[in-house]
């Protein structure tokens, strides 16, 4: 017998995906950094038991330079 997932868990899992994107998009924007594909990739959520997944989407050769300054470099630590 298939399992039900509850609904109310689905949103839950939506909506903190959606949060952490936002989150994304703002720590991106204050380094000066767009992703203007950066967003849920819908296939990932739209199922009885979602699980979404982020699409950072493509960008410019300068965005990945900039992305690659800021990171950490080889051994480094994570802000």
């Amino acid at each position: 017998m298939a399992r039900k997932e509850n609904p109310r868990h689905s949103v839950e899992c939506i909506e903190e995906a959606e949060e952490a994107v936002n989150k994304l998009r703002t720590a991106l924007d204050r380094s000066g950094i767009t992703l203007p594909s950066l967003r849920l990739e819908p296939a990932s959520y739209a199922r009885e038991a979602p699980c979404p997944l982020v699409e950072l989407g493509r960008c410019t050769i300068d965005i990945v330079r900039v992305l690659t300054a800021v990171l950490p470099k080889e051994g480094g630590v994570a802000r």
